[in-house]
């Protein structure tokens, strides 16, 4: 039998060697040119192009990548897959990536130090290059490892030199290095929390390992040198949301008004932990974070942070990375990102009182005992001495009211930072006895939209200044795009007086009327009270500059009852509160009534206190609340709604006198006749 062997004669393909002797050039200039690469001269690239053409030369993308050991993929390596700042990271490096032709693939070394040069070792040998986030290996290691992994770049960590060395020669990198400015953002954090009053603040610290933290611990060890007298406690904690939670009593226990945590999901796990234990974001401690990630603004309260560019993080990240995979790039350089600290709300003024602070804060002033329930027997003057006067000051961010001693009693905030849908307004928080007590409260747990002492009306025109959910009859509270805004125009602190131009403007920008404020703080002249207080008394003239005014509430939308608006004081939630008017004690006996006085008596702890408001002119019915959460106003629309004409105006006013007493009716009666 004859057997015959059909062969398949093909011409040898013509490979990139064939065209670099043709063109008299590198096998890697060919490549370059091949792949578009500008690096090359224009007339070496011609040479080449003209040796493929003749040689009828195309190249094969899989032989190019089996022949040159390309896979056309990259490698990134991180500490947790699951933060979404590495996320970010990630886009940033895949976005970049995939206009060069380029795959990423991902390699979590979940906080596993032991394993994170193994992890990049493999991943090495699998892509084309790497890139390693936030190591948390020991520089020694890192200094071994960066030169079997190259080409690498690393973010957020400085390559060290090989022990013994000093870099590479002519002093050039290992590899590129993209680092965080993190120490700055603990000063920027610090120095914003020590505006706001705080003075002993901890540090809720991230890994052991990690280099950021190394640089937030840079940062404090700078603020602390810079702020004399400042307390600066460090926690040890973690990376997430778990490490921040199980801190809370750590944090609680050191008794501190500010913490400063690792990162934002540590944050977020603290202000949980705080939420459960009872404790409020800011009024009792404030909260501030690192990284800026896309959930910080939508916390609740939102989060103070320090926003870090994360996705260009990523983008810069691929730049270095290619330009190191070509043989004619520049040396590996270095680069620092700068940070930008983000104030929200999760952050505010230092609160003043022993129950939040230590024992070094002032004391309660002597004789302000339980007195007896009458209004005879009253001899001597209340009154402090004449020298110690109350002033308003400017600060760099708000003006505070100063009393004896400088101490700190009112702080009129902007509102800047009040959300949207809260109806920014400025207003007065926190506001404090004599003792130190605060009897304000803002952004509480049970009403997000309550701030402190101001100007807050449910319906203007169809429009919100009171912020949150709006009446409406037949359906409920519902939430409406229908919020406005009050801009403070004009601003003057003349000694104990403060007095503002506010513009109401609609949730479209419009102005809809004009508000003259006037806000001045004085010491009662007052004999038989028990003991110092002071008065703040606020007036207000709302002019309807722009055309007429509908002033509405809840109750005139068809809710009885629920006549709120007007010039609001609400009251922190205390031990025990009690309500008193012309009319007797109880909340139900307050709520409506036209009593020209009302009386908040609570206990915080064992202090007592009373807060005495009385309505200069004429006095309209009360909107009182006491079991639910403690706050009241004079209801500018109470049953029916208030029509302002064109050009008309009315006048808005309440008087407040601050005990560190609990008063009887008797004397609360005595003190509202005395400081109207």
């Amino acid at each position: 039998m004859v057997y015959l062997h059909l062969v398949n004669i093909r011409r040898p393909a013509v490979t990139i060697g064939d065209v670099a002797a043709a063109a008299g050039v590198s096998r890697a200039t060919v490549s370059r040119v091949m792949n578009g690469r500008s690096t090359v001269a224009a007339d070496i690239a011609e040479r080449v192009r003209e040796a493929a053409e003749s040689l009828s030369y195309r190249p094969s993308t899989a032989a190019r990548n089996l022949a040159l050991g390309r896979t056309r993929t990259v490698a990134l390596v991180m500490p947790d897959v699951g933060n979404p700042v590495f996320q970010q990271i990630l886009h940033g490096v895949m976005a970049a990536a995939d206009q060069d032709g380029y795959r990423v693939l991902v390699a979590d070394t979940a906080e596993d130090q032991s394993q994170e040069a193994a992890i990049a070792l493999e991943a090495r040998l699998r892509c084309d290059a790497l890139v390693l986030v936030s190591p948390r290996m020991s520089d020694d290691d890192l200094a071994r490892l960066v030169p079997d992994v190259e080409p690498v770049v690393v973010l957020n960590r400085q390559v060290p030199p090989l022990p013994g060395q000093d870099g590479r020669a002519g002093g050039a990198p290992a590899a590129p290095s993209l680092v965080v400015d993190y120490e700055d953002a603990a000063v920027q954090v610090i120095d914003h929390l020590v505006s706001l009053g705080h003075r002993r603040l901890v540090y809720v610290a991230g890994p052991g390992a990690s280099a950021s933290d190394a640089q937030r611990r840079a940062g404090i060890r700078r603020a602390l040198a810079h702020h004399p007298g400042l307390d600066i406690q460090q926690i040890p904690a973690g990376p997430d949301i778990a490490a921040g939670h199980a801190a809370t009593g750590a944090v609680l226990a050191g008794r501190a008004t500010a913490a400063v945590a690792f990162n934002d999901l540590v944050a977020f796990g603290l202000l949980a932990g705080l939420n459960e234990a009872g404790v409020a974001v800011p009024a009792d401690i404030s909260v501030a974070g690192f990284d800026d990630i896309d959930l910080a603004r939508y916390a609740t309260p939102a989060l103070t942070t320090v926003a870090v560019p994360q996705s260009e993080l990523g983008r810069h990240a691929w730049k270095e990375l290619a330009a190191v995979m070509d043989d004619d790039a520049q040396p590996a350089r270095s680069a620092r990102f700068t940070t930008e600290l983000e104030v929200r709300t999760s952050t505010g003024p230092a609160p003043v009182g022993p129950e939040r602070v230590h024992a070094t804060d002032r004391a309660v002033p002597a004789g302000t005992a339980d007195h007896p329930d009458t209004a005879t027997g009253i001899s001597g003057d209340a009154r402090p001495p004449s020298d110690l006067d109350l002033i308003w000051t400017e600060g760099p961010d708000a003006i505070v009211l100063h009393g004896p001693g400088g101490t700190p009693l009112a702080r009129r905030e902007t509102g800047e930072r009040i959300p949207p849908v809260h109806a920014p307004r400025p207003y007065l928080h926190p506001v404090h006895t004599l003792g130190g007590t605060p009897l304000t409260d803002s952004g509480p747990v049970d009403h997000r939209h309550h701030y402190g002492v101001g100007m807050a009306v449910a319906d203007v025109n169809g429009t919100s200044h009171w912020g949150g959910r709006t009446f409406i009859e037949h359906v409920g509270p519902t939430l409406l795009q229908n919020h406005g805004r009050q801009v403070a125009r004009d601003v003057r602190a003349d000694g104990g007086t403060l007095t503002e131009t506010v513009a109401w403007l609609d949730e479209r920008g419009g102005q809809q009327l004009v508000e003259d404020r006037r806000v001045t703080a004085r010491f009662p002249t007052l004999r038989g009270t028990a003991g110092p207080g002071w008065v703040l008394d606020w007036r207000s003239v709302l002019h309807a500059s722009d055309g007429p005014l509908e002033i509405r509430s809840p109750a005139t939308n068809g809710r009885p009852g629920a006549g709120y608006g007007g010039l609001f004081w609400r009251l922190p939630i205390a031990d025990e509160t009690r309500v008193l008017s012309v009319a007797g004690e109880g909340e139900t006996l307050a709520h409506g009534s036209d009593s020209p006085w009302l009386a908040f008596v609570q206990r915080h702890g064992d202090r007592p206190t009373t807060l005495v408001l009385a309505q200069p002119g004429t006095v309209r019915p009360w909107f009182v609340r006491s079991a639910e959460y403690p706050g009241a106003c004079p209801a500018l629309a109470w049953d029916a709604p208030l029509l302002v004409p064109d050009g008309g105006s009315v006048q808005v006013g309440l008087v407040a006198a601050l005990f560190d007493a609990e008063l009887g009716p008797a004397e609360a009666a005595a003190v509202a006749e005395a400081i109207v």
